[in-house]
């Protein structure tokens, strides 16, 4: 996927990803897959769910893991892509709080702290699996993952594709 970089009101670090469809590309019809980003720092939730949104994800920021979880209390979604270290609730324990009330939803964390590897392991040996993407990681990775695990009744159409 080629992705381009839109700069917002020409300001200084609002630019977002926007993709370029190529002539041919498969797109995915069905209900949009509900992404629930969880960072910290709004401004990568926040460019990530535009990068999302702009993809054809259905996607929501949350600012915390607890308001996560909210969110999810409220609401359903396919996937979780959450900031490990957080504080005062890090991001697998959101995670595991969001799989105890939705157990299809699938998680993807992210995180560029080594502190990150015996959370993860808590997690594992508490018979939980989830994916991993180490930051600084781009937006197209997060995208190709949440492509590959397209939640049920989102289906590749052949006969939708990009002119």
């Amino acid at each position: 996927m080629q992705v381009s970089v839109v700069q917002l009101n020409g300001l200084p670090g609002s630019s977002i990803l926007r993709p370029k469809l190529q002539k041919g590309s498969i797109l995915i019809s069905g209900p949009k897959p509900r992404v629930l980003v969880v960072d910290d720092d709004a401004v990568v939730a926040d460019t990530l769910v535009m990068a999302l949104n702009i993809s054809g994800f259905d996607a929501t920021a949350a600012y915390s893991g607890a308001r996560a979880l909210e969110l999810a209390r409220e609401s359903s979604f396919d996937n979780v892509v959450t900031d490990v270290m957080m504080e005062p609730m890090n991001g697998i324990q959101a995670a595991l709080a969001i799989s105890q009330l939705h157990p299809e939803c699938q998680v993807l964390l992210i995180s560029g702290n080594e502190r990150t590897a015996q959370l993860l392991q808590d997690a594992i040996d508490a018979g939980h699996e989830f994916s991993i993407l180490a930051k600084p990681v781009h937006p197209s990775a997060i995208l190709d993952h949440l492509r590959a695990r397209r939640p049920t009744g989102a289906s590749l159409d052949p006969g939708a594709v990009a002119d």
